[in-house]
């Protein structure tokens, strides 16, 4: 029985615009799987309802004190950790505050697992491990929308009270009905049959990335659509940030002195040119509204 519902699965079907795909050229090949990329746009886009409703979720329970989990095996989980990484120089935020959880730790980031995902009870323990609580969402992300690792994960995250969201790719998947914000962006078969870490992966990495960014921004990590948070932590992104300043200051100012008098914190150094104040004054500004520039810029 459970193998005929996989087989059911539109993430599992065959193409018939590939069925030729063991005889043609290279170029062949790309061509068709650029064209058969455009349809993860538009599945996007019938989902951007359920989407928005999950990053707003996850931008009030970080507001509420929370963190966010992504859970997932193989490629899904791997595109949950990649999500996670890049939010702390991103955003200037701790690595605590986005997680990514794989079905087999972090042996499973590098090479392949794939049996590790069909335990529940294994995504239980791994939220245990993280000490997750009531004020977090936990987000799992599953091509078919069955992943027993990520459904066990869930279903203790209903246990403990947290949020809970998904992101799978067929529609009326089985974890949409485990929780609080489901997201089904229906990409259709591979072009490679079965390979979900194609369409379905793009679709995926596309919709963590709307989830962490507007998360972000609506708490305070952007000014205008610049990354006012972001961490200097090497020379192009020093650079980076000192053409964040030029861009919102337009002026003709040693624009390094500044960054550095600010220790290296485009936000603060923003603040303090703006309101002619030293470092501790625009630190003390920016803490009083929550790290929201515009609060404080548009209210002078």
């Amino acid at each position: 029985m459970e193998n005929e519902v996989i087989e059911s699965l539109n993430t599992e079907g065959n193409n018939p615009r590939s069925r030729d795909l063991d005889q043609m050229t290279s170029q062949q090949i790309v061509a068709l799987m650029n064209q058969e990329d455009q349809a993860v746009i538009d599945a996007v886009h019938e989902a951007q309802d359920q989407i928005g409703r999950l990053a707003e979720a996850a931008y009030q329970a970080l507001q509420a004190g929370g963190r966010v989990f992504y859970v997932g095996a193989g490629t899904s989980g791997r595109l949950g950790i990649l999500d996670a990484s890049e939010c702390p120089p991103t955003f200037g935020v701790s690595a605590q505050l986005f997680q990514g959880v794989i079905a087999g730790g972090k042996e499973a980031i590098f090479k392949a697992k794939e049996g590790v995902e069909d335990s529940p009870q294994a995504g239980q323990e791994a939220l245990q491990a993280k000490g997750m609580t009531a004020q977090d969402i936990v987000i799992g992300i599953a091509a078919s929308g069955r992943t027993p690792f990520v459904l066990g994960a869930l279903s203790y995250a209903k246990e403990v009270g947290a949020s809970t969201g998904s992101v799978s790719c067929v529609a009326g998947a089985k974890v949409s009905s485990l929780v609080d914000f489901p997201v089904e962006v229906v990409t259709g078969p591979e072009v490679l049959a079965g390979s979900t870490r194609l369409k379905a992966g793009s679709a995926q990495k596309m919709v963590l990335n709307m989830i962490s960014t507007a998360a972000m921004v609506r708490s305070g990590k952007a000014y205008q659509n610049y990354m006012v948070d972001l961490k200097t932590s090497n020379q192009k992104l020093e650079k980076r940030a000192i053409n964040i300043l030029k861009a919102l200051i337009h002026e003709d100012i040693d624009y390094k002195a500044l960054l550095e008098a600010a220790d290296y914190h485009v936000k603060t150094a923003l603040v303090m040119h703006k309101l002619q104040v030293d470092r501790a004054q625009a630190q003390a500004e920016l803490a009083a509204k929550d790290g929201h520039v515009r609060l404080i810029l548009e209210n002078r």
